[in-house]
């Protein structure tokens, strides 16, 4: 049988089977103890050894092994009787009130900022968050997730396994391939790393030329920390460093999205080039490194035991609370005040600056790939939720970087190339906002967050790629960290159009070779006088 037939046999049963062994990288638990093992019991050794024949036989797996998930069953269980509630906010005094009110009572607060905020409760401790607010709040809330249980229930992929009295050839998933040229069946459902990894590794085999896997480290627990570098080099870039952009997902674990979408946009870049000029001329120019997953084990975790969990697994000083925000945990105006100080809360940085594994080891790598093979002009790092394109300082307001008038033009560049793409409006402004719950005259600022040990202003700041920006994608509340499957396809959509556009203004266009492919006869016409003057000012005419 020939090679390319081959992969492609491989490809159909890593993509159809979501519980294929991770080859060559030892993800530290048994898959046919998981929820997305047994799906097809008597095709597993057949996969397996596929796996195995094309990428080698994967390591002796580690003793360390995180605990195994008891099915979907117990989702109901774990989430019965808790809803995401909105709370919208009118005034600064509110903002702060409920920030106190929302560390007291350790809430889970899924987003804030200054016109609402959203948090996750059980309805028995309604009536107390209720206590400590003003009577202005107390009415001014309503429900945007009323069974939490059912909408963690349908973000696991929708395979379940046959009865046993079925025949073999009856077997059907529920995957169904979309017309669309764009889209594939690993992308009809959110994949757990036991089946990204694999992906990641077909990657590579099935593009040699433009694709590489590589670990930028591992994780606490020892999970190595995939990504896939892609780009070529040609006669008119010879040696010397690559200028390089790196597209971070997975730092928070429960935003599932932000990896799905990392891996759509690799793809997509992969597949395209040689097809796309836009594309081929990016990957000729720039190398695009993609880290779909640089929270591994918190990841792995959300499969396993607690879809919403949001941290590494690291253990910190407190027993029974683990974890650090990796966002928080990096070493550029790193701050642990306030409810960071806490190992229990959810922005836990740690006690010091880079005190997490996972990112002293993309800090490490990007370092040592500074110093010899890349030179960093940009960080796309993407969360969910709130559709907003964040540029640096996060740590705080009162600083701007030098650079803030061409980051915010990139910006919004970036949110009219998604909105010209498929209508979707995303929001543009300083990082440090998303951070705060009071401003004005009030010099000391409380938040509900701290915006210190930021990825984007380390690597803004110490790797001077000054392009840097912190994408949260959809939605805007209704579904939260538990966006259907629906949109993977058009978030990945959305995100490869800027990502087109983000690649055109480092070139030197200003997005403009990109952003005329979106415009209808219109809005050429209204937006042609404006174009043709950033033409001249930037010398192509």
């Amino acid at each position: 049988m020939r090679p390319h037939v081959l992969l492609l046999s491989a490809a159909s049963l890593t993509l159809l089977t979501p519980s294929a062994n991770a080859a060559r990288i030892d993800l530290h638990h048994n898959d046919h103890n998981s929820p997305t093992s047994r799906i097809f019991p008597i095709l597993t050794w057949l996969r397996d050894g596929a796996i195995e024949f094309v990428f080698g036989p994967a390591p002796a797996r580690s003793t360390a092994r995180p605990a195994s998930h008891k099915g979907k069953a117990s989702l109901r269980t774990k989430y019965n009787d808790q809803v995401v509630l909105r709370f919208n906010l009118t005034i600064p005094e509110e903002e702060t009130v409920f920030s106190e009110a929302a560390t007291r009572l350790f809430l889970d607060v899924w987003a804030f900022n200054h016109d609402y905020v959203d948090i996750r409760i059980r309805n028995a401790d309604i009536a107390s968050l209720l206590g400590l607010l003003p009577s202005s709040l107390r009415s001014s809330y309503s429900t945007l997730i009323p069974d939490l249980a059912a909408s963690v229930y349908d973000t696991y992929p929708a395979v379940a396994a046959p009865p046993r009295n079925q025949r073999l050839d009856d077997r059907r998933t529920s995957v169904q391939l979309s017309r669309h040229e764009g889209d594939n069946v690993f992308f009809q459902e959110y994949q757990p790393l036991s089946v990204i990894v694999p992906w990641m590794r077909l990657m590579e085999a099935m593009f040699p030329s433009i694709t590489e896997m590589i670990s930028i480290g591992q994780s606490f627990e020892g999970r190595d920390i995939p990504a896939l570098k892609v780009g070529v080099k040609t006669p008119e870039t010879p040696g010397g460093k690559r200028k390089t952009v790196v597209v971070t997902g997975g730092m928070h674990a429960r935003e599932w999205i932000s990896t799905t979408t990392a891996n759509y946009v690799a793809w997509s870049f992969i597949t395209s080039f040689g097809k796309e000029p836009m594309i081929t001329k990016l990957l000729e120019h720039f190398d695009f490194v993609f880290v779909p997953a640089v929270n591994p084990d918190g990841i792995e975790y959300t499969w396993q035991v607690d879809r919403l969990w949001r941290k590494s697994r690291q253990q910190t000083g407190m027993q029974w609370c683990r974890g650090f925000d990796l966002d928080h945990a990096f070493g550029f105006e790193w701050s642990g005040l306030d409810s960071e100080n806490d190992p229990c809360s959810e922005s836990y940085g740690g006690t010091e600056p880079w005190e997490a594994t996972e990112a002293i080891a993309l800090a490490k790598w990007a370092k040592s790939q500074s110093q010899e093979k890349a030179e960093f002009v940009g960080l796309i790092d993407l969360h969910s939720y709130s559709q907003q394109i964040l540029f640096p300082f996060a740590y705080s307001c009162d600083v701007d970087p030098p650079n803030v008038e061409n980051l915010e033009e990139l910006a919004t560049g970036l949110a009219k190339a998604i909105r010209l793409s498929n209508g979707e409006q995303y929001s543009v402004t300083s990082a440090c906002e998303g951070a705060v719950a009071s401003q004005g005259g009030d010099s000391n600022v409380r938040r509900i967050e701290t915006g210190g040990g930021s990825a984007i202003d380390w690597f803004y700041h110490e790797l001077h790629a000054h392009y840097s920006y912190q994408i949260k994608l959809r939605d805007t509340g209704s579904y939260g960290f538990l966006l259907p499957k629906e949109n993977i396809v058009p978030v990945g959509e959305e995100i490869f159009n800027a990502m087109k556009y983000f690649g055109d203004y480092l070139l030197g266009n200003n997005g403009i070779e990109k952003s005329t492919e979106f415009l209808r006869p219109a809005d050429q016409d209204a937006d042609r006088g404006v174009e043709l003057r950033r033409m001249r000012h930037w010398g192509f005419i």
